[in-house]
């Protein structure tokens, strides 16, 4: 019967779970196509908000001397004149570059020539039977007719059954106005609406902006206002000053291209100092553009190699600098999306949204991670987008030891000490691992031959930790000074004993290591042992300190016991109790343990070796 309900149960959550996948799937479905169908009306929207964005630290700061209205209105006004003239000069140096080009027609041919291939036996043979097929095929090249000396030039009629070419004639002079006006001002209409739109749009928002984020905050909140509060400023503030350092660094990089190729003597270099500002907002990919375009006019203006390979370099090395010293000094707080979800979301935005999405590509995918870190339900958005580590240490090592790839785990263990320490090690790394093991077999998504393969592992770093650490890891005394003081020269013995299970025994191993590097002479029992064999070794042993380890997700029960067996045979023993990896009810559970006889309660390896040394300082003082 029990069996039954356990396999209803399961069938049930199996059922859930398959309803809660489909559901996801339908909901993301539908957010794609409405992005996608709507997006006409989010596109403004979404440039609206950019602009809101970057412009709204320079609104506040100015309003407070003329007011909000006249503040928005100025600022708006003084943006979209800026984009107006730059516009217009950048179209006359368009009409500029278009004139001149013809001017290079002889500088192209001659660096065409210049990249022709070697030729040799075995290529011309190969060029001439193409010219040969090609001729023989139909519609090929007329064959051609040489002329004898002497004789009369001879002409080929053509096949007399050949259809003649259709020819179109256009009366430009008889052209309706109205076909005029749609072939060259209905394609302006749409980009200058979509401006309009914008310009109105962010005047409102600069407007209503406080209004507006309350508003979000009540429709988004929903009984949550302090983390929706703090999601929405934590977006806010990385977005506008990601946008800031961004506008900061592209106008100092279009700026300094702009003097660099007007130095070299490339023509229309504000043309192109424009482009690298617009150009390198796009992720990437921006910057390659901008270098490309400039660095073929100068190889179509330049008889030489000279002007070509200067404007390459300029662009190199100006973004070797911006990357490695302006930015890093600028941003200060990164974006927090990662490289790769960076380009998967540019080709993303790409897709639904065009060019004006790969321009908001940054934006919007900060706004995502930040969501998904205060979002419960949008956590996988962090997870996939931020640049955040995968999966802890912890997590990563027992990874690596499930996968039964022990070399790999010990790479994370020695990385993980060259960064902290041993107890940290044992601390954060090892103990969590046995834990987890233990958990995942207890929700029967581990056997128990793969929960004792994943102990074992963890055994045999340790091990190879004690052979190491003498010799290659060599503690220094930065090391030394981050645990605890080591006890007087007069060594008391300490005497780890195991709660019950594999696990504890192997924690008390870790424990037994860690002593011996602060000078005490400690032990280790088997978990194979009775309780009563387990005192019987105390006994013997003449040991001072006994510390009992219980590795989570096991009850203090066991423990409980063994210590109040050693209490009434032992009465000047003192007993340490380690909760190893235990995070809930530490207060009832201390309570207990000391009701039974504990002299000390702890949960960390550190802590256990700080706890013993005090005891052994004070057992030493009394000698």
């Amino acid at each position: 019967m029990f069996l039954q309900l356990m396999q209803a149960r399961k069938s049930k959550n199996a059922a859930t779970d398959a309803l809660v996948g489909i559901w996801a799937i339908a909901l993301s479905a539908f957010v794609i196509a409405t992005l996608y169908f709507a997006r006409d009306l989010l596109i403004p929207l979404a440039l609206a908000a950019l602009l809101t964005f970057l412009l709204s630290p320079v609104v506040s700061c100015i309003e407070r001397w003329i007011g909000r209205i006249a503040t928005v209105l100025l600022v708006v006004l003084m943006i979209f004149s800026l984009f107006g003239a730059a516009g217009w000069v950048l179209t006359n140096q368009l009409v500029d570059l278009a004139t001149k080009l013809p001017q290079y027609k002889d500088n192209i041919s001659v660096k065409l020539q210049s990249f022709h291939a070697p030729k040799s036996v075995a290529f011309t043979k190969f060029s001439d039977t193409l010219q040969e097929l090609k001729k023989e095929l139909p519609g090929g090249p007329a064959p051609e007719i040489t002329q004898e000396a002497g004789k009369p030039e001879t002409t080929v009629a053509s096949p007399p059954n050949s259809p003649p070419l259709p020819v179109q004639v256009i009366e430009t002079s008889k052209a309706n106005p109205i076909e005029l006006v749609k072939l060259i001002i209905a394609p302006l209409l749409g980009p200058i609406g979509t401006a309009a739109l914008v310009f109105i749009l962010v005047v409102f928002m600069l407007l209503e902006r406080q209004d507006l984020r309350n508003r979000l905050i009540r429709l988004i909140g929903q009984g949550r206002i302090s983390a929706t509060t703090h999601a929405l400023d934590d977006a806010a503030h990385r977005v506008s000053r990601y946008l800031l350092m961004q506008l900061l660094v592209n106008v100092t990089y279009g700026t300094v291209i702009a003097v660099g190729l007007s130095l070299i003597g490339l023509p229309n270099a504000l043309l192109w100092g424009a482009f690298g500002t617009v150009l390198r907002f796009i992720p990437y990919l921006g910057p390659w553009i901008a270098t490309i375009l400039p660095t073929m006019l100068a190889l179509a203006v330049s008889p030489a190699w000279t002007m070509p390979v200067l404007t390459l370099a300029l662009f190199v090395g100006l973004e070797l600098i911006l990357n490695n010293v302006m930015e890093p000094l600028l941003y200060g707080v990164h974006t927090g999306v990662s490289s790769i979800a960076l380009i998967v979301a540019a080709v993303f935005w790409t897709w639904l949204w065009g060019p004006l999405g790969l321009v908001l590509t940054t934006p919007l995918t900060v706004c995502l991670v930040v969501m998904g870190r205060h979002v419960p339900r949008l956590s996988f958005l962090s997870i996939v987008l931020s640049d955040e580590e995968a999966l802890t240490p912890a997590e990563e090592c027992y990874q690596r030891l499930i996968a039964l790839d022990l070399n790999e785990a010990g790479e994370v263990a020695d990385a993980y000490v060259k960064a902290n320490s041993i107890t940290a090690l044992y601390d954060s790394v090892f103990i969590p691992v046995v834990t987890a093991a233990e958990i995942d077999r207890r929700r029967e998504a581990l056997d128990e031959e793969q929960r004792l393969s994943v102990e074992q592992g963890v055994r045999d770093l340790v091990e190879d930790f004690a052979t190491r650490i003498p010799q290659e890891l060599k503690i220094d005394a930065t090391q030394i000074a981050e645990e605890p003081t080591p006890p007087p020269r007069s060594r008391v013995r300490v005497y780890c004993l195991p709660a019950r299970a594999d696990r504890d025994e192997l924690a008390g191993v870790m424990l037994t290591q860690l002593l011996a590097l602060h000078d005490f002479d400690a032990l280790n029992a088997s978990a194979k042992l009775a309780t009563g064999d387990l005192i019987e070794l105390v006994e013997k042993a003449s040991v001072e300190i006994v510390c009992i380890s219980v590795v989570a997700p096991s009850t203090v029960i066991h423990a409980r016991y063994l210590c109040t067996k050693l209490r009434g045979r032992c009465r000047k023993l003192k007993i340490v109790i380690g909760l190893w990896g235990a995070t809930e009810n530490i207060t009832d559970a201390t309570r207990r343990l000391r009701d039974s006889g504990t002299d000390e309660v702890v949960v960390s390896l550190a802590e256990a070796v700080e706890q013993i040394t005090k005891q052994a300082s004070s057992l030493n003082a009394l000698v």
